[in-house]
C-alpha cells in the first residue's frame, strides 16, 4: 500500500470515547516507531459533533487538508445522540464522515475478523462454530446508495427516495483490491451481491465474471447477500476475503464482528487514493465517554494496520499484536470483557501494552 513519505500522522479523535481510546493508541505508536528508528509527527484536528459544534461543519477544510498531506489518518469515532434524536437535524457529525471518505478517495474498507483465544466464550456462537475464525471483509465505500443521487423526500414528507449507482471503475478497482489480499492469505473470494433483484448487483457479479479468470490460482464464489448473512454465522471458517458493497458491507462487517465477542477489539483500515486512514469499527460510545473505561484495543489494533497496510511494516504490526494479546491473555483488560477479576481503566490498559512493546 502506502509507504512513509513525510512521516505526519493526521489524528482525528472525534467524539465520545474517541479522545481517550486515542491516547493510549498514540502512545503504542510512538513506543514502536521508537523501537524500531522511525519518526513520526502528530497533528491533531476536529471532526463530527465537535466540530459542528466549534465551526458547524462536521469536516472542516482545515482538517481535510490535514489529511491530504499526511502519510496516515488514525481517527477515533463520531456521533453524539443530539444528533441521532433529532431527525430534523440539517447538520450531521455521519456527513462529515461520508464527505471524508470521499474526498480522500477511501474506497475500500479493510475489516479483519478474527477470534481472541482468551475470550473465544464470549462469542454468541459455539466454540466448535468459531474457533480458528479469520476472514477479512472488504467493502466498498464511496459508491452505491449511501452516495447516489438522487436522495431526499417529498415536499409533503410522506415519501422518501435514495439512489444506489455505482460504474464499472468502482467496481473493478476494490474487486482486484479483494483478489490482491485473497492471494496474500488462503486464496478465496466471496463476491456478495443481491443479482437476483438489484441491477447495480448484476453489474457487480458481471464484472466479478470477467476478472475471476485473471486469477486463476484464487478461488471464486459467489453469494446472494441473505445467503451471506445466514453462512456467516453457520459456516463462519468458510470464509477467506468476503468483497461487497457499500450498503451490504455496512451490515455484513456489522454481523460478524459480533463473532469475535466484543465490538471493542476489531480495527479496521480504509484504503484510500490519497492516503489511508485506520479506525475502530464501534462508535462514539457516548455513554462511557469522560469515564475512562472504553476498550481502546480496538484502536490500538488499529495503529498496527497502519503499519502494516499504511507503511508496509508488518513486523511493526505484529509486535503491537503480541502485546494486546499478552494484555488479554495476563487479565489487563477493560470492564467489557473482564472475567472474575479486576476490570483496568482505558489508561491503565493502555499503559500496560506500551510497556509491553518497550520491554519485548
Amino acid at each position: 500500500m502506502n509507504k512513509i513519505k513525510n512521516g505526519l500522522i493526521a489524528v482525528l479523535p472525534g467524539d465520545g470515547i474517541g479522545p481517550e481510546i486515542m491516547t493510549p493508541a498514540l502512545n503504542v505508536v510512538k513506543a514502536v516507531a521508537a523501537k524500531f528508528g522511525h519518526e513520526f509527527t502528530y497533528k491533531e484536528a476536529i471532526t463530527g459533533a465537535c466540530a459542528i459544534d466549534a465551526v458547524g461543519d462536521p469536516y472542516p477544510p482545515e482538517t481535510h487538508e490535514l489529511c491530504m498531506q499526511a502519510d496516515a489518518v488514525l481517527f477515533g469515532a463520531i456521533g453524539h445522540p443530539k444528533f441521532d434524536n433529532d431527525p430534523n437535524a440539517k447538520v450531521r457529525p455521519e456527513q462529515g464522515l461520508l464527505r471524508m471518505r470521499k474526498q480522500l478517495g477511501l474506497y475500500g474498507n479493510i475489516r479483519p475478523v478474527m477470534t481472541f483465544p482468551s475470550l473465544i466464550h464470549k462469542s454468541p456462537l459455539r466454540v466448535e462454530l468459531i474457533e480458528g475464525v479469520d476472514f477479512m471483509c472488504i467493502r466498498e465505500l464511496t459508491g452505491g446508495m449511501y452516495f447516489g443521487r438522487p436522495q431526499g423526500r417529498s415536499e409533503d414528507g410522506n415519501t422518501a427516495y435514495d439512489t444506489c449507482v455505482y460504474t464499472r471503475e468502482e467496481v473493478e478497482r476494490i474487486l482486484h483490491l479483494a483478489y490482491k489480499f485473497a492471494g496474500q492469505r488462503r486464496k478465496k473470494v466471496t463476491i456478495v451481491d443481491k443479482a437476483n433483484v438489484i441491477a447495480t448487483s448484476r453489474l457487480w457479479r458481471q464484472i466479478g465474471q470477467e476478472i475471476a479468470p485473471q486469477y486463476p490460482d484464487i478461488e471464486t464464489e459467489f453469494l446472494f447477500v441473505d445467503n451471506a448473512a445466514m453462512r456467516i454465522i453457520q459456516w463462519p471458517k468458510d470464509f477467506d476475503v468476503l468483497v461487497t458493497e457499500n450498503l451490504f458491507g455496512d451490515i455484513l462487517t456489522d454481523e460478524a464482528s459480533v463473532i469475535t465477542g466484543s465490538l471493542g477489539l476489531l480495527p479496521s483500515a480504509s484504503i484510500g487514493l490519497h492516503t489511508s486512514l485506520f479506525e475502530p469499527i464501534h462508535g462514539s460510545y457516548p455513554q462511557a465517554a469522560g469515564k475512562d473505561i472504553a476498550n481502546p484495543i480496538a484502536m490500538i489494533l488499529s495503529s498496527a494496520l497502519m503499519f502494516e497496510y499504511g507503511f508496509n511494516l508488518p513486523e511493526e504490526a505484529e509486535l503491537i499484536r503480541k502485546a494486546v494479546t499478552a494484555s488479554m491473555e495476563a487479565g489487563i483488560v477493560t470492564e467489557d470483557i473482564a472475567e472474575d477479576g479486576k476490570a483496568y481503566k482505558t489508561s491503565e490498559v493502555g499503559k500496560w501494552i506500551t510497556q509491553w512493546i518497550i520491554d519485548n
